[in-house]
């Protein structure tokens, strides 16, 4: 098989040039999360660490639901969340069912940070709000399909969007979403929804 990165092979063959088009977008958003970081003296993984404790219910600011939520080792996460500690930007908080459990929240300064960083991406976002409505609902429904078959092979882990939630419905005249009770136009399909819940196979 053929690479992408082939520059004959994307002569003839679509699908190459979007993969490289990825990778170079995906490549903008290290570089932007890396100048936050350094500005901030946290290791990237810090910084998203922080912004997802900013807009994430507590049942999902735990350890583990933030290994799987970034693809990286428990160790990994444990690591930042211990150096996060010492800098006094997150606390911890325990359940009361279960004295070993514990969810992770921001201290004032960490928020303060955590709201700052969490426009670090802005800078792909503007060329984005340019286009028009119906370029943006038709990249926006192409990612979502491209980011369920990845999910389902494996490649990414945690997805809360609608294509893959038990509340989404296909109907004649488009999409309908269970939970809110009313059809969704293609620009209202979420990505990160705080209602979804993992589609049952039947």
């Amino acid at each position: 098989m053929e690479s992408s990165f082939n520059l004959d092979e994307q002569e003839h063959k679509t699908e190459a040039k979007i993969v490289v088009a990825l990778e170079r977008i995906s490549s903008a958003f290290r570089v932007l999360l890396w100048q936050e970081s350094k500005e901030n003296g946290l290791s990237p993984i810090q910084i998203q660490i922080l912004i997802f404790l900013l807009f994430h219910k507590a049942s999902q600011c735990k350890v583990a639901y933030l290994a799987e939520e970034f693809n990286v080792t428990k160790p990994t996460i444990s690591d930042s969340v211990k150096s996060l500690l010492q800098k006094n930007l997150i606390t911890k908080n325990e359940d009361d069912q279960d004295a070993r459990s514990y969810s992770l929240a921001l201290t004032e300064s960490g928020k303060e940070i955590a709201i700052q960083s969490s426009h670090f991406a802005q800078a792909i976002e503007q060329p984005i709000a340019a286009l028009s409505i119906t370029q943006k609902a038709t990249l926006l429904a192409s990612l979502m399909d491209l980011m369920v078959q990845l999910n389902q092979r494996g490649i990414i882990t945690i997805q809360r969007m609608c294509f893959n939630c038990q509340f989404y419905q296909t109907q004649a005249d488009g999409h309908y979403c269970n939970f809110l009770q009313k059809p969704l136009m293609q620009t209202e399909l979420r990505i990160d929804c705080t209602e979804h819940v993992v589609k049952i196979n039947e």
